[in-house]
């Protein structure tokens, strides 16, 4: 007499625990990312008045400032203790350019540790990351 295999139930059981595998491993993997901060404090210097402004904006807006439209997309603090780093993803358009073929004059992660990592570059302002927090 031949014995058939259950084979469904091997597939049953072996789609249950790779669904639960999958499930436990975004679990861990979300708590260990860091989570972005609500608001950004940058600091913009006007070269030719030489004078220097903090502003916030929140993440994900848009904030206009003399001829700059700047939006901060991403900001972190680091976890550590004994070095922190702030961090931020920003974009930058010059609204008085009316070049199509470059949107933004800055795109790009800065750091505020050390802005000349990834340079502001403009004639008129420089715009450096001072802090985030929620």
């Amino acid at each position: 007499m031949l014995r058939k295999k259950n084979i469904k139930a091997g597939k049953v059981n072996f789609l249950f625990y790779l669904i639960l595998s999958i499930f436990i491993i975004t679990n861990i993997l979300a708590d260990n990312l860091s989570k972005s901060e609500s608001t950004a404090e940058l600091s913009v210097l006007d070269k030719v008045s030489s004078k220097n402004t903090n502003i916030k904006i929140k993440i994900g807006e848009e904030f206009s400032f003399q001829n700059l439209s700047i939006k901060v997309l991403k900001c972190y603090n680091s976890e550590f203790d004994d070095d922190p780093e702030v961090t931020a993803y920003m974009q930058v358009k010059d609204n008085t350019m009316k070049n199509n073929d470059k949107v933004f004059i800055f795109n790009d992660w800065t750091f505020a540790s050390s802005p000349s990592i990834r340079p502001f570059d403009h004639p008129v302002y420089d715009v450096w990351l001072k802090k985030c927090y929620s």
